[in-house]
């Protein structure tokens, strides 16, 4: 067991001195949908040109009304008697502003689409709890389909009204893609393995130094059972956990690991050529 230099290289790349590099990445990276399709719910909003106005309980609208200084009829909000509207800092009356859509199912949506990221960021469904959850999912759609249920369950969620304005999209999707981009492009490279034909170097926290260890004997695993997680969010990551052997026998665990197949199979032939040239 010793120490080595940090390689300068990138996720999965080969060098001149034929060096596998994988990298462990953090479970915010599975959090692309959320400023995905927070992105595009500010490009629609913002298309849109719809504004939202503010207006004390009570307002009713009218159609075709004649207002005074304005040309034709217009639909118009009536305030109740005594109420005003807001105010602005000269004290006039404010004009809406703020940009926001005038279909309630892109907040839905958007909503929908942040507690499903949480819920299967946090709640880990490996092996056996994926297929009996997509059981369960599938069974409960043809019982409602039969009981004529989903008609009720649709007409119920048209109640269902959220509304976020153009900022809030924005603001929410343009910090978590910042972070998002800083934490894959910068803080998980610093937890690595590198895989060589004689050995493989470690470091698992962030300012540690590299350990390596001897391939011989060494054994590879790769998990990519939570369907949710590693399939539909992670596009075919998983986690990869190595095991050296001897006396002193230590396993190391790299979660969130990208393309996790293809990096297997490269590290499966890095070390078969390994065999090779030694037999030879």
């Amino acid at each position: 067991m010793a120490t080595a230099p940090a390689p300068q290289m990138t996720a999965g790349s080969r060098n001149e001195r034929n060096e596998l590099v994988v990298i462990s990445h953090s479970s915010l990276f599975y959090w692309w949908p959320v400023w995905a399709v927070g992105f595009l719910m500010t490009a629609i909003t913002w298309f849109g040109d719809q504004r939202l106005a503010t207006v004390p309980a009570g307002t009713a609208p009218a159609t075709g009304q004649e207002i005074a200084g304005f040309e034709g009829a217009r639909d118009i909000l009536v305030l109740p008697k005594g109420k005003h509207l807001v105010k602005d800092r000269e004290g006039n009356p404010a004009r809406p502003h703020m940009r926001t859509s005038a279909n309630k199912n892109l907040g839905v949506l958007f909503c929908m689409v942040l507690l499903l990221v949480i819920a299967i960021t946090n709640v880990p469904l490996r092996g056996l709890w994926s297929v009996i959850v997509i059981v369960i999912l599938i069974s409960l759609a043809v019982i409602f389909a039969i009981l004529d249920w989903w008609e009720v369950i649709l007409e119920n969620l048209n109640f269902l009204d959220i509304r976020i304005n153009m900022a809030g999209y924005l603001l929410i999707s343009s910090v978590l893609f910042v972070l998002w981009l800083v934490i894959f492009w910068f803080f998980d490279r610093q937890v690595y393995m590198v895989f060589t034909p004689g050995q493989f170097r470690v470091k698992l926290e962030i300012g540690d130094a590299e350990t390596a260890y001897d391939t011989v004997g060494m054994t590879i695993q790769k998990q990519r059972s939570d369907l949710f997680r590693h399939w539909i969010l992670g596009l075919g990551s998983g986690d990869l956990i190595v095991r050296t052997a001897g006396a002193q026998a230590h396993q190391f665990d790299m979660p969130n690991v990208l393309f996790l197949g293809r990096r297997v199979r490269e590290i499966e032939d890095m070390l078969r050529s390994k065999q090779v040239v030694a037999g030879q």
